[in-house]
């Protein structure tokens, strides 16, 4: 049978009980330091002598939130005290102080005498804040006038802004009732582009001459690559290529096209071998009439001026974002005989290209040529829409400009009575 032992009991030993009256005081003091209030939030005098007379403290100390933000920010504005004058002023500044969730007071701004307003940006949208200003003399600091608790807030949508919201409505509505226009198969009038128009001539002309064509995208040594494919230009000079390209497939001509950045090599290879696909002429295409040259800026003209000698060319497109480069490119197609189309929203290098080439493309003009070229519903209406805001920025400069001179001729401040002013003008007529 099993045999069942009784533990024996021991008795308290010194060292238990000793452990026993420790804990039981670290919970005693425990519990009282918790009921015990928390020191007062008020900042004392810097100085408290009975003889010194203490300046006036601040009055309507307010504390708002600071619209249109995202929960970032306070603003402060109260009135100075009356000891704060011009002559013989008593008051040498102001401090503010902050009270986080009612912590402790932390001094975060001195301010001159005149101060009116103060704006916290270390705020959290979580915290509740109260706001003390103190005003400063030369002998003492005047108690605080403390603020009621206020907590920043976070704003999702800014009415500053409403007049940009509506403009961008209108451009959009605009967009899309133009391309759901060009779908329906509406004309849309897009202004003739010399440049573009050119492009079959040219190329046939190279044809006809037995020289190659030569289309070079921009240089931009400003950027991570020179002209790589973050940039717009770049973009905007690819898809000319495409209708370049495709007219060379179809004419049995020959194009160089020499780059600087190893993505656009292999976008520009891509779109010519699609277009050569297209026309049915497969074999005709080859990798090696899209060759790197080099990163360096004034490497790759020396190298691109090198072939325009050797090869001739009929003809030079010089299309995407140009720097110092421009007219040395542009002269020396022009030395050969080449007819040049150029394109760049550059303006600093716009003089070269309509100096030295016989077309350019200004500005936008190289960006619409995708939807001039393609005719696609899509970017006919996003082209036609985009043409809806540029009218609503010229009407704006033209109103701003016959409402100043308009006020100068009156001489009437620019303010709500002026456009009162002018609505009244107009009702009258």
């Amino acid at each position: 049978m099993a045999s069942f032992v009784t533990p024996e009991k021991r008795p308290f030993t010194p060292l238990k009980i000793f452990a026993f009256i420790a804990v039981l005081v670290c919970l005693v003091v425990g519990y009282a330091s918790a009921q015990v209030e928390p020191p007062s939030q008020t900042i004392e005098p810097a100085i408290a002598d009975s003889n010194v007379t203490m300046p006036a403290p601040v009055t309507s100390l307010v504390v708002e939130d600071v619209e249109y933000d995202n929960a970032e920010a306070l603003k402060l504005s109260w009135v100075p005290s009356i000891d704060d004058q011009l002559i013989d002023s008593r008051v040498v500044g102001y401090k503010v102080y902050r009270i986080a969730n009612e912590g402790a007071p932390e001094e975060i701004a001195t301010l001159i005498p005149g101060a009116n307003h103060y704006t916290d940006t270390k705020v959290e949208s979580d915290n509740t804040y109260v706001y003390c200003v103190s005003v400063l003399s030369l002998e003492v600091e005047v108690p605080c006038v403390h603020s009621a608790p206020a907590t920043p807030q976070r704003e999702w949508l800014n009415f500053d802004r409403k007049w940009l919201f509506l403009i961008a409505l209108i451009i959009s509505g605009a967009v899309i009732y133009f391309v759901e226009s060009a779908k329906r198969g509406r004309k849309l009038f897009v202004r003739r582009i010399a440049g573009l128009e050119a492009i079959d001539d040219a190329v046939g002309r190279a044809t006809e001459m037995g020289r190659p064509v030569l289309h070079l995208n921009g240089l931009d040594p400003l950027s991570p690559g020179i002209n790589d494919m973050d940039d717009v230009q770049t973009l905007a000079a690819l898809t000319i290529l495409g209708r370049v390209s495709r007219t060379i497939a179809d004419y049995d001509s020959k194009i160089f096209m020499p780059v600087a950045r190893s993505l656009v090599m292999t976008s520009a290879r891509e779109i010519i071998k699609g277009s050569y696909q297209t026309a049915g002429r497969v074999d005709a295409y080859n990798d090696d009439m899209v060759n790197y040259i080099t990163d360096e800026q004034f490497g790759y003209v020396a190298a691109v001026d090198g072939i325009m000698v050797r090869e001739r060319p009929a003809t030079v497109f010089l299309l995407g974002a140009f720097f110092a480069e421009s007219l040395i490119l542009a002269e020396t197609g022009n030395s050969v005989g080449a007819i040049q189309i150029a394109g760049t929203a550059r303006p600093a290098q716009l003089p070269f290209f309509i100096a030295a080439c016989d077309f350019t493309l200004i500005g936008e003009e190289l960006f619409a040529a995708s939807a001039y070229l393609s005719g696609e519903p899509r970017q006919l209406g996003s082209l036609k829409g985009q043409d809806i805001g540029k009218g609503i920025a010229m009407a704006v400069i033209v109103l701003g400009v016959l409402t100043v001179t308009l006020a100068e001729a009156y001489g009437i401040e620019v303010t709500q009575d002026f456009f009162d002013f002018l609505s009244s003008v107009f009702s009258s007529r």
